[in-house]
């Protein structure tokens, strides 16, 4: 009789720790509100519209003798107040045409970060600035949503002919914010396009960097004045 007493208890606690087992599965199994609450981020910076696959073709493109003409870069650095002592990020550097023409404006007590997705690039920059004797400029190796630029660390930004291939630009206007000093300003200079034609509506980058928590604060078409490029300036809204 004892025996079997024993052995029914030996049953009971059996199936007490299997149900306990099962219950504390379900719970592991369940959804982490960290997750659904990053989920619920990632969908407020979404766009639904197409993008244009970034450029990763010969640099000798952007060195056209003509570029200096039609874009003016000595008038789009005086609009965004870059000037000696000034830091400048170039975001979509390319092959540094612009980073360049910063980094000579800025001179040695300022600086230059160039800023691209693609390595090759980046080292091509790397060795222009060698050559051409620039010791302030900076390479960095960003991400698609992000320039991984210092915290309030710049005065001026330019993404030129660049935004168009941003696959997202929410969140990459939103960490270059973080980088802006008070009263810095941004400027965006592309062609009108349809987002996968190397090109975009300029009031569908007004809406995005509104988004992103940028003001409209000048625009002009003076950069190969075509009625397909345009230059759009902007600052943060909550900047001074």
């Amino acid at each position: 009789m004892g025996q079997l007493l024993f052995l029914l208890a030996v049953l009971a606690l059996g199936c007490a720790t299997s149900q306990f087992t099962r219950r504390d599965a379900n719970v592991s199994a369940s959804p982490s509100p960290v997750t659904q609450v990053e989920g619920a981020q990632d969908q407020s910076d979404a766009i639904n519209r197409p993008t244009s696959k970034p450029y990763t073709g010969e640099l000798s493109i952007f060195e056209d003798p003509k570029r200096d003409e039609n874009l003016q870069p000595n008038r789009i650095m005086d609009i965004l107040g870059i000037k000696e002592g000034s830091t400048v990020a170039d975001i979509g550097a390319g092959s540094g045409w612009f980073t360049v023409r910063a980094a000579r404006r800025v001179g040695n007590s300022g600086v230059v970060y160039a800023i691209d997705i693609n390595r090759d690039y980046l080292k091509y920059i790397d060795d222009r600035a060698r050559r051409e004797s620039f010791a302030n400029i900076r390479t960095i190796l960003g991400k698609e949503d992000d320039p991984l630029l210092p915290a309030k660390s710049v005065d001026a930004v330019l993404l030129l002919k660049t935004y168009h291939e941003v696959a997202q630009p929410i969140r990459l206007l939103k960490r270059t914010r973080e980088a802006m000093r008070a009263g810095a300003l941004l400027g965006i200079i592309d062609r009108n396009g349809k987002g996968d034609d190397h090109g975009l509506d300029k009031e569908v980058v007004i809406k995005e960097a509104t988004r992103a928590g940028f003001v409209l604060v000048n625009q002009f078409n003076f950069v190969k004045p075509d009625n397909v490029d345009y230059f759009l300036v902007f600052r943060a809204s909550d900047s001074g």
